[in-house]
């Protein structure tokens, strides 16, 4: 990864997101892509209260950010509320990554991953944290600092996310790990708290097959579908420009989720771009299902394949989503993205 001064990066001069939203054209009633502009490693999903919540990356990577709507497409223009703010110094000071917001035991919490502020190599040095909401309601409640999770080992970690199977609550991440020539690998491990596993790691996926390794070995960014008597487990790949891509694992529901070799890896990209429909780099999804309960995919894409300079400070991966199927054999079939426009 390329790197800048981050504070002047904070200072410039990105389009904000609603008045990016004031020219994008709105179909009446419906979705139109990019749902929402320069949010990156969106998370959507539709709670038990009825309402649709949202969060991602800012571009200056230096807030926590939530909003919620009735409808997928009044996220386009919901309130957005800032609940947390990096800090002036020390290890959540610096870059603030890929948020998601889970209800565990009873409380809501999000986590993100963060770093020191300064400059050099050590922006980089990445740990997953969470913060944690007083009240009920996450969007009037106070968040706070609740503290960094602790990993079976310190080395660069990012992008987590929760579910829950059979009772027990999951954690699935990246991260480095000693011994292995990678950027990040994929694991997963029951939780005991929200700030810690219950049992050692498993690693499910290393990056290894051509269309993982391209720039960067990555494979970041774990989803969790449970469908059709499987869990699937999407993830992204590559370098986060025009390369990157999403694979995907399965495995059958009644297996033992914590043994790596009951699941299988897809071969071949997901999903990835589209030079017909001008999206590139999809990636880092989430799923959540429209109003009519219709399967939904959540990712980010840019409308551009040339980026100047390093692709982790161009602002505009936009925040898309569009409706996919499923093979004869129940397995997930995303399509490629769709263009920008009114969602069929």
């Amino acid at each position: 990864m390329g790197l800048i001064d981050r504070r002047g990066f904070v200072a410039g001069a990105a389009l904000s997101a609603t008045a990016l939203a004031a020219r994008t054209p709105r179909a009446r009633g419906g979705i139109v892509n990019p749902l929402v502009r320069q949010r990156a490693d969106a998370q959507v999903f539709r709670h038990t209260d009825g309402w649709y919540y949202m969060t991602g990356s800012v571009p200056q990577y230096d807030r926590l950010v939530l909003r919620r709507a009735k409808t997928i497409a009044g996220l386009a223009t919901a309130e957005e509320r800032v609940l947390w703010r990096h800090l002036p110094s020390g290890p959540l000071s610096g870059f603030i990554w890929a948020p998601e917001m889970h209800e565990v035991d009873g409380r809501w919490i999000m986590y993100f991953a963060a770093g020191p502020s300064g400059g050099g190599e050590d922006v980089f040095r990445i740990r997953t944290h969470a913060i944690a909401c007083d009240g009920d309601d996450p969007m009037t409640g106070q968040w706070n600092v609740l503290g960094q999770f602790r990993m079976a080992w310190d080395s660069f970690n990012l992008d987590s996310t929760s579910f829950v199977h059979r009772g027990q609550r999951y954690f699935a991440w990246a991260q480095r790990e000693e011994g292995i020539d990678t950027n990040s690998n994929l694991y997963i491990a029951p939780m005991a708290s929200a700030l810690t596993l219950a049992a050692r790691p498993s690693r499910l996926s290393v990056p290894t097959l051509e269309w993982e390794t391209r720039g960067f070995k990555v494979n970041e960014a774990p989803a969790v579908l449970a469908r059709h008597g499987r869990l699937f487990m999407t993830y992204s790949a590559s370098a986060t420009d025009a390369r990157y891509c999403m694979g995907m694992l399965s495995v059958r529901d009644d297996a033992d989720i914590m043994d790596p070799a009951a699941w299988i890896k897809s071969q071949v990209p997901v999903f990835q771009s589209s030079p017909r429909n001008k999206v590139w780099g999809p990636g880092h999804n989430s799923f959540t299902v429209d109003e009519r309960g219709r399967d939904m995919l959540v990712y980010h894409g840019r409308d551009y394949e040339t980026i100047k300079g390093d692709p982790l400070f161009d602002p505009n991966r936009h925040t898309r989503v569009q409706t996919f199927g499923y093979t004869a054999e129940g397995v997930p079939s995303f399509g490629e993205p769709v263009a920008n426009g009114p969602l069929a």
